[in-house]
């Protein structure tokens, strides 16, 4: 019983050592003048998050918070020796309320912090998408395509040329239909072709089918803010403000007047990004 003694005595006399050894590091850490300036600085940098909103059965994005990552801005600091305010390593802070936590609400907007919006097109079976992507290339401007299962099963290569010059592309149905089996075989076509996982649905209206069943495979669906119609520039210059998500069809009316939305928008200060950036909550860290 000795030894059984002596062995539980030295083990915890190794931990305790362990426990206070630790502890004297971090009490020398916290007194050190490169800490107490990092810590002092703290008040200059912090942003708190903004959640996201909800209302009824809509979400609008929050945006994710900043502070000063304490334990990698001081290993960079004690490399020189001395605080250098240059080199504060930052990390976001999450908000409580996010749009990740809610796949059964629809997105209708960006959060609007910044000046950003998205072209979006919903994109059928049998359409012909070559004219607007030659517009969009001669307006320097990017895009969102939602596009049907049967146009991804037909137009394979020019859907993986797409996905390379940089336009998002998500599912928007199969055959106009909401098969989950379907569905699911084109998101796993479309991942497999971009090697991006998808994450929106798109809905022109409340839809209880696309809802439920993008809410299952954890997708958000979006219902744009601006709808266009016959009239795309009309309904736009009517409409649009930050954070807005503007809905096209591929017929001639957008292929006849998407030239003069795109320049409008960016006349009144407004930078064009994909869905996918404009919903994002990250925060630029620089």
């Amino acid at each position: 019983m000795d030894k059984v003694y002596k062995v539980i005595i030295a083990i915890f006399l190794v931990v305790f050592s362990f426990f206070y050894t630790e502890k004297v590091i971090d009490f020398i850490r916290e007194s050190d003048p490169i800490m107490k300036n990092i810590k002092k600085s703290e008040k200059d940098y912090k942003v708190d998050p903004i959640n996201a909103t909800i209302k009824d059965n809509k979400i609008v994005p929050g945006v994710n918070g900043k502070t000063i990552d304490y334990d990698n801005s001081y290993k960079k600091m004690k490399k020189y020796g001395t605080y250098n305010e240059s080199l504060t390593v930052f990390k976001e802070e999450l908000p409580t309320i996010s749009i990740d936590d809610y796949y059964d609400k629809y997105i209708s907007q960006g959060s609007g912090i910044n000046n950003d919006v998205s072209l979006v097109f919903e994109v059928k079976k049998n359409d012909n998408i070559t004219n607007i992507l030659s517009i969009l290339k001669e307006n320097n401007a990017t895009a969102t395509f939602f596009i049907d299962g049967l146009f991804l099963e037909n137009n394979n290569s020019l859907v993986t040329s797409m996905a390379e010059e940089g336009y998002e592309i998500e599912i928007l149905n199969y055959d106009n239909k909401y098969d989950e089996l379907y569905f699911s075989s084109s998101l796993n076509t479309l991942n497999t072709i971009t090697n991006l996982k998808p994450k929106y649905c798109f809905a022109k209206y409340d839809s209880k089918e696309v809802l439920e069943l993008c809410s299952k495979l954890e997708l958000h669906t979006i219902i744009p803010t601006i709808m266009t119609g016959n009239y795309p520039y009309k309904d736009v210059k009517a409409k649009l403000s930050k954070g807005s998500i503007i809905g096209f069809s591929i017929n001639s009316s957008t292929e006849i007047e998407l030239s003069t939305v795109i320049n409008y928008i960016k006349q009144k200060g407004y930078v064009i990004n994909t869905l996918d950036s404009l919903l994002s909550e990250a925060l630029n860290l620089k």
